[in-house]
């Protein structure tokens, strides 16, 4: 029977030349989009915030924050009815993308990529191809 509990999840879109940035976690087999689960207390632009900082060392403009919109599907190598609810927003960001000491690697991915990332990322793929904003 499945336990129907969530992952709640957000994560920053970021785009060139309408590829997504995707990052992979050191000790990861497969890309994510990056972003993270909040602690407590935080909104969610205060863990969006943290998050990308720690992942890709660039700081998120508070003011140009705009929620894209939410997800919800299985989560990625977790049992059955473990759902992840992804909320996503776009952001402008000052300093240079690197990934920090916890991602092993940053690339940008195409939508003939979908098939090998994970359930709730394919939602989103499919959302922005839809919109053309990923080719």
């Amino acid at each position: 029977m499945a336990n129907n509990s969530y992952i709640d999840k957000l994560a920053f879109l970021h785009f060139v030349d309408k590829q997504l940035l995707m990052t992979l976690s050191r000790g990861k087999d497969t890309y994510y989009i990056p972003g993270g689960k909040r602690e407590s207390g935080e909104s969610d632009v205060e863990a969006l915030i943290r998050e990308v900082r720690e992942e890709l060392t660039v700081d998120l403009d508070p003011q140009s924050i705009k929620h894209y919109g939410t997800f919800t599907a299985q989560a990625h190598g977790k049992p059955v009815g473990v759902l992840v609810r992804m909320t996503c927003y776009t952001a402008s960001f000052s300093g240079d993308l690197q990934p920090s000491s916890e991602i092993q690697d940053l690339a940008y991915y195409t939508y003939a990529q979908r098939d090998i990332v994970g359930p709730v990322d394919q939602l989103i793929f499919d959302d922005l191809h839809a919109k053309g904003l990923l080719k």
